[in-house]
Formats: C-alpha cells, structure tokens, sequence
C-alpha cells in the first residue's frame, strides 16, 4: 500500500472551481482503478486545525495498491489534469504506512501496520470527528496545542485539512524522527493535559492517529518542500 496526499493551491479568481471541485471530482475517484481509499479535503489557514478556512488551498488524501495505481491517477486522470490548469502551486508527497489506530467514517484505510523499527523522517496524520456538545471544549483547547507543536523539537512542517468546517478535522504533520513526535505528545505537559482531556470529557465520536515513512515528495508547500534533502527521493 502507498498512501498519497497532494495540497493545492488555486489562484483567487479560481476558488469557486475550488468549491467545484470538491462534488465533481467524486466520480472520477470513485472509478479510479487501484484507489482504496480517499477523501477530498479544505484546508485551514495556521497548519493545524483551524476555525478558518483557506479558500485557496485544498487536498486530497487517498490510499492505492501499488505506487504505479498512483503514477496512472497522477499523470492522467481528470483531476490531476483539473490540477494542472487551475493551480498557482501543488505538493505532493508519497509515505508507506508505519502505524495506524482508529478509523475513518468506519474504514480502516491504512490497514493495521505496526513498524517500530524505522528510523527517519516520520510523518503524522491526527484526524477526528468531533462531538457537537463538545465543539466548545475542543476548540478552547486545540490553538494552544497547535503553536506548541510548531515550536516543538523536531517539527518540520504541518498543514490542517478536514472534510467539514469545525466537526471534522485532521492535522498532517512531518517530523525529523518518531522521537521528536513522542517528545511533543507524551513528554509536553501542555499537550498531555489535552490529550487527557480528549479522553474524560469524550470530545470524539472518531478518531484516527497514523504514522508514515515518506518516500518521494516534489513540488511547494506554501513556497517550499518541506522534505527538500530529508529524504532519499525527492522527484516529480
């Protein structure tokens, strides 16, 4: 398995092909042969989740059998070629699942990989659904989190991503080593008390927590590759 995600940026007389685009590409995903699993997202405007919305900036995270299932989708498909023509700026980055617990709208869409053995640049995917009686707990909590981990030992990179404003949100995130993830999840007071607060208070109805080993990444991210001599592969 090989698991893809590609943030995009349109230009600002494009966003509502933007907006377009999140009902017209279904179909084609749908019959996209060797996609598993994929989900087209908004993006937040600080990396993290956020309560404002980047207009210019979508993804879609999606999951295939082989890197060839993606190859075909990326240089020949419908929605790339929508990419080609409508966006300003495209990243891309390709990652084998090294973790994954939880779910997604009932799916497991990573499998059940447990690899405690890599050691390298790791990224990590946080998403959840999140309860409306507790919306007001959540977001109370989440921009504290969200600067600590951007000042956090090891962060490299993150962008915010969700399939409904406020209620369903996600976090990818790209770290030098799983140390550095742990250090920041388990080790920093500020965050384990919200990690404990998700737990008692039951902000979650579902929850996923993945990690990944990049393998190739090309083109900008807000102006850069965030895994730019990071990684072995780095090709478009």
């Amino acid at each position: 398995m090989i698991v893809s995600l590609t943030i995009v940026r349109y230009r600002k007389a494009f966003v509502p092909f933007a907006l377009l685009a999140m009902a017209l590409h279904r179909l084609p995903l749908v019959l996209q042969k060797g996609c598993t699993f994929w989900k087209l997202l908004g993006c937040g405007k600080n990396g993290s989740f956020d309560l404002t919305p980047d207009w210019q900036q979508w993804g879609l995270l999606a999951s295939w059998n082989t890197c060839e299932d993606f190859e075909r989708f990326y240089t020949s498909s419908f929605v790339a070629g929508w990419w080609r023509k409508l966006t300003t700026e495209s990243w891309t980055i390709l990652a084998e699942p090294l973790q994954s617990h939880g779910k997604w709208d009932g799916q497991e869409p990573f499998g059940q990989p447990n690899n405690k053995t890599y050691n390298g640049p790791v990224a990590v995917l946080t998403r959840a659904t999140i309860r409306l009686n507790r919306l007001k707990n959540f977001w109370s909590n989440v921009d504290q989190a969200a600067q600590l981990m951007t000042k956090s030992e090891g962060y490299i990179a993150s962008v915010g991503i969700g399939e409904a404003p406020a209620v369903r949100q996600a976090t990818f995130s790209i770290w030098e080593s799983i140390d550095d993830v742990k250090a920041f999840a388990y080790r920093s007071r500020e965050h384990a008390e919200v990690i404990k607060k998700t737990r008692s208070e039951n902000w979650y109805s579902e929850e996923l927590f993945a990690r990944f080993k990049p393998i190739a990444a090309w083109g900008t991210l807000n102006g850069v590759d965030p895994l730019q001599g990071k990684i072995k592969f780095n090709a478009q």
